[in-house]
């Protein structure tokens, strides 16, 4: 998988978008060069286009970034007849280039990219998890930019559009899913809190247990779990007491 690498403490910063459909299944994409990059969102494909010496088939739900090119590999072409729909995007990094070709896509790979949040990474061809969301995306931008917003805001807009793009593609890795480790850690604390259900237990006991921060442990907890580790605790001594009430003979009082 190729991909791209944007840091974006700075916003990307927007040149033009639109959207396109190809009034006859006869249409071709026209050439010319491509100076910035350039973003299909496909809502009907397939869209066929040719650059620096790849053909790409992108179909409906698929996105595409082209990178921009230096002479003779900044021509993009069309290279087969489509009718085809898509939203496009043009915008410019305010850093350099960074092209990233992962080793392969697991967490341990690119799972630094949860860890610092001014980095993109930008498939350059993928199937979106929603598409109709990016697309609500660039039709805000669109309405933006019809409606005269200011400069800032536009660039932020765009950035936004990519960011999108990057959680959905951190989603599709399974980047953020749970270790080994911390699945075991997670059943441990399951298996603690049932030991000790008729005590008071705190988060606090069970992270002095663990030998864990507090802190780290109740987010790594609610990240698999759903809730907070302080409301399963709540729950499971609620679940228990309903279970003492009506499967004993054991009373209120």
């Amino acid at each position: 998988m190729k991909a791209y690498e944007f840091t974006i403490d700075k916003p990307l910063e927007y040149v033009c978008t639109g959207k396109f459909e190809a009034l006859s299944p006869n249409w071709i994409h026209e050439t010319a060069d491509l100076t910035d990059y350039e973003l299909f969102v496909i809502s009907k494909g397939p869209l066929y286009i040719s650059y620096q010496n790849q053909d790409y088939t992108v179909n409906t739900g698929e996105t595409l970034l082209l990178p921009p090119g230096q002479p003779p590999l900044d021509l993009r072409r069309g290279f087969k007849p489509s009718d085809c729909s898509f939203y496009w995007m043009h915008f410019i990094s305010p850093h350099p280039l960074t092209p990233v070709i992962p080793e392969d896509g697991s967490p341990e790979t690119l799972g630094y990219l949860t860890e610092n949040n001014i980095r993109l990474l930008i498939p350059q061809y993928c199937r979106t998890l929603n598409t109709e969301k990016i697309i609500v995306l660039m039709k805000q931008l669109q309405d933006a930019v019809r409606s005269n917003y200011d400069r800032l805001t536009i660039n932020y807009m765009t950035t936004l559009v990519m960011c999108e793009i990057h959680n959905q593609h951190l989603k599709q890795l399974n980047i953020g899913a749970p270790t080994k480790t911390q699945r075991q850690m997670f059943q441990d604390i399951l298996d603690y809190i049932k030991c000790h259900i008729h005590e008071n237990v705190r988060v606090s006991d069970i992270a002095r247990c663990f030998g864990y921060n507090e802190k780290y442990l109740s987010h790594m907890f609610s990240s698999i779990a759903g809730l907070s580790l302080k409301r399963y605790i709540m729950k499971a001594k609620i679940d228990e007491a309903n279970f003492m009430l009506t499967d004993t003979n054991m009373t209120i009082l």
